[in-house]
């Protein structure tokens, strides 16, 4: 939940003029955002931060009006198959509790799905210069980077220690 308001609060703060639902979200104070997003479906959850996300790199990246659709097409599309290819990897373990050989199995399970999110990136980044000029291809993925910099910011210390968990391979 914190990070659907953190998104939230980062998107308004981009100015984006999203209207979701007839919402003027740039309008409302956190408690009602809180609100709405509370009284939505996980489905509708997940769709109004799709658009926020879409919305807010068509406007970061400003992607021309005849270009948005295609654009948002296959962002969309790039997102999904990244998170596909890091759902093959469970980073729910210790690795204090494995023995060297499964450890061995996990790191080196790591680097493949590490590989495959490298190729899919680069694979996208020649079919999004199709859309957008590769100087605002970077610019997209330097933009990813900050965000999950600033996720890792808003994450509690200790919590990925105590549990042994890491981020992303």
């Amino acid at each position: 939940m914190k990070k659907i308001l953190f998104t939230l609060l980062m998107i308004s703060g981009f100015g984006l003029n999203a209207q979701i639902k007839d919402y003027d979200w740039k309008k409302m104070n956190p408690e009602q955002r809180k609100e709405i997003i509370n009284n939505l479906s996980p489905e509708e959850r997940k769709n109004l931060l799709t658009q926020f996300r879409n919305n807010m790199m068509i406007e970061m990246l400003n992607v021309p009006a005849q270009d948005k659709d295609e654009f948002t097409r296959m962002y969309t599309e790039y997102i999904e198959s990244q998170n596909k290819i890091k759902s093959k990897f469970d980073s729910d373990f210790d690795p204090d509790k494995l023995s060297e050989e499964e450890a061995k199995q996990k790191l080196q399970q790591s680097f493949d799905v590490g590989q495959q999110l490298f190729e899919n990136r680069k694979k996208y980044a020649e079919k999004m210069q199709t859309v957008i000029p590769c100087q605002k291809v970077l610019k997209l993925f330097q933009s990813e980077g900050m965000m999950r910099d600033k996720m890792n910011e808003r994450k509690p210390q200790g919590r990925n220690k105590a549990s042994g968990k890491k981020q992303n391979p």
